[in-house]
């Protein structure tokens, strides 16, 4: 797999093991799919995130969200790149409300690396957010909003 010029192969493997160690800690007492995240940062620092259900069912939050929160937290700006590991044959890319929470710190050439429970360390699939979330809604969007609403008064 040819990495980003950004990313190089070993900042790939510590967002994978971050993303599988968070997994492991998942609280998914209901469903049983358990899912870590792992974001890189614009300064290098990995944030990861399980998700985390409750008995209000399906009131929790994913992975991503968490990972999000952790990135957040830590005065991260913007998502260079993000990590899903989730307990599953198959790799299992984020969900539409994730893809969107994402869409607000990182740009379209954003790359999202996923791997199941069984899939080999060594090959992720990947996607750029773009990919996954075509045509997004965004804070550009808003900012014209704005603009036009502001000339509009």
């Amino acid at each position: 797999m040819r990495m980003p010029a950004e990313l190089d192969p070993e900042t790939l493997r510590a967002l994978l093991a971050a993303a599988r160690s968070a997994r492991r800690r998942a609280h998914a007492p209901y469903s049983t799919f358990k899912v870590g995240a792992a974001v890189l940062d614009e300064r290098g620092r990995i944030h990861a995130g399980a998700n985390v259900e409750n008995a209000s069912y399906p009131e929790g939050w994913c992975a991503e969200t968490s990972a999000l929160a952790a990135f957040v937290a830590a005065g991260g700006k913007r998502v260079r790149a993000l990590a899903v590991a989730a307990h599953s044959k198959v790799p299992t890319t984020p969900c539409g409300g994730c893809r969107q929470r994402l869409a607000e710190f990182a740009q379209a050439d954003c790359w999202v690396f996923a791997t199941g429970a069984q899939a080999s360390p060594a090959a992720p699939q990947r996607w750029t957010l773009g990919e996954l979330l075509p045509h997004r809604f965004g804070p550009p969007a808003l900012r014209r909003r704005r603009a036009g609403t502001e000339r509009l008064r």
